[in-house]
């Protein structure tokens, strides 16, 4: 069964495949077609592949496979969240905006325990809509990798919901080595807990020989 709705130029539809995946799409009306937005390519709950390109309008939960994308960092190299595969975990973090007051200090709470997701062999990496990240690592002296999504496709991807209905909202994904998101926390208020929530799902993947 298959169900299309527009709003404001917006198609959005779902299609149920057998008795347990469901597709999910979004696509602009342009005249009497409707284009699909590879950004927001459909996804599976079928959960099938590892990082597979998925799209939902909820967030990806915990035990499902983190979606790969590729984005700017800093230095204008794009990285690839399946480049991590079968190597390290990745703690991925999404946060509204550079040198805004929770922002910074959430980012220097993630500098300050580099030491720690190293001894855990996690890659920390940031994500905002900000083009630039370089002022930002500089002034607050960072050292992980900050990833520009400036049209928030994968925020988007990963159904990451907003704040007040308008602010961009602060999530982060604990991903291991086989790219399962083993820790989703939400939160805009709790910028410290971002922190040791990652730490401490870290610290239960190694205690069960998984890092």
């Amino acid at each position: 069964m298959a169900f299309v709705s527009s709003l404001t130029g917006l198609v959005v539809g779902c299609q149920t495949v057998g008795s347990i995946s469901t597709r999910c799409w979004v696509g602009v009306r342009t005249g009497l077609s409707t284009r699909s937005s590879t950004a927001l390519s459909w996804r599976e709950s079928s959960n099938r592949g590892v990082f597979g390109v998925r799209r939902s309008i909820s967030m990806v939960a915990e035990g499902e496979k983190a979606p790969d994308f590729t984005l700017p960092d800093q230095n204008g190299s794009d990285v690839k969240l399946s480049s991590f595969l079968g190597k390290r975990a990745v703690v991925l973090f999404f946060y509204p905006k550079d040198n805004t007051p929770g922002c910074t200090k959430e980012a220097c709470m993630f500098r300050d325990a580099a030491e720690d997701f190293s001894a855990l062999n996690a890659e920390v990496i940031g994500v905002s809509a900000d083009a630039n990240h370089t002022a930002f690592i500089d002034k607050h002296k960072l050292n992980f990798t900050l990833l520009s999504d400036t049209k928030n496709e994968v925020r988007t991807l990963y159904g990451v919901p907003n704040a007040l209905f308008v602010l961009p909202g602060r999530v982060t994904y604990v991903i291991d080595k086989e790219g399962t998101v083993v820790k989703v926390f939400n939160s805009m208020n709790d910028v410290s807990g971002h922190v040791d929530e990652s730490i401490r799902a870290l610290k239960i993947l190694e205690a069960s020989g998984k890092l």
